[in-house]
């Protein structure tokens, strides 16, 4: 007889707020399917302007802490910069994410593994491990066409990535939610 020890630890940081943020992830991603081409506008806009919010915070505390030092403004100046030319050139900015999205789906679908595994044999696993091979199956399919597809696919692919991130948690949050009452 095979017996799995189970860590309970990860299992406790999910909640109610699990099945919440499932179905509004589930949502939103639903969303960004029906629009793709709006939402790779909208990620590479809203991304520009974590890029300049960040470089004008690092200007004021470059300024305010170390202002003679050049090399300290190279931080700032680099990310007000690019930040803007995103949102100047926000197609090539499109195509840009679109690499960084595929490096980010490859490291989701290890986080999704990793977990999967942590939790393995508790209920839901299977969902977290079905998540990592949808993300890993979405990397690959996004570098093949990169970057002509960019356009609509940074959004298309944002959008599915949400749906199953949201469905993972939906479905662990509603068996331990069930697990709880019985």
């Amino acid at each position: 007889m095979n017996t799995h020890l189970v860590n309970d630890n990860p299992l406790r940081n999910f909640g109610p707020y699990s099945l919440v943020t499932g179905v509004l992830l589930i949502l939103l991603g639903t969303l960004g399917v029906l629009s793709p081409g709006i939402a790779s506008l909208g990620t590479v806009v809203f991304f520009s302007w974590l890029l300049i919010f960040g470089g004008i915070l690092w200007a004021i505390h470059t300024y305010r802490y170390d202002s003679r030092s050049v090399m300290n403004w190279l931080k700032p100046v680099l990310l007000l910069s690019v930040g803007g030319l995103m949102l100047v050139y926000p197609v090539t900015g499109v195509a840009t994410l679109g690499l960084l999205l595929a490096i980010y789906l490859l490291m989701d679908a290890v986080s999704s593994f990793v977990l999967a595994q942590s939790i393995h044999p508790a209920p839901g696993w299977g969902w977290m491990a079905f998540n990592g091979v949808i993300s890993a199956l979405l990397a690959a399919l996004f570098l093949i066409g990169w970057p002509a597809t960019s356009v609509w696919l940074v959004g298309l692919y944002v959008s599915i990535s949400l749906i199953f991130d949201g469905w993972a948690l939906v479905s662990i949050g509603w068996v331990l939610r069930k697990g709880m009452q019985g």
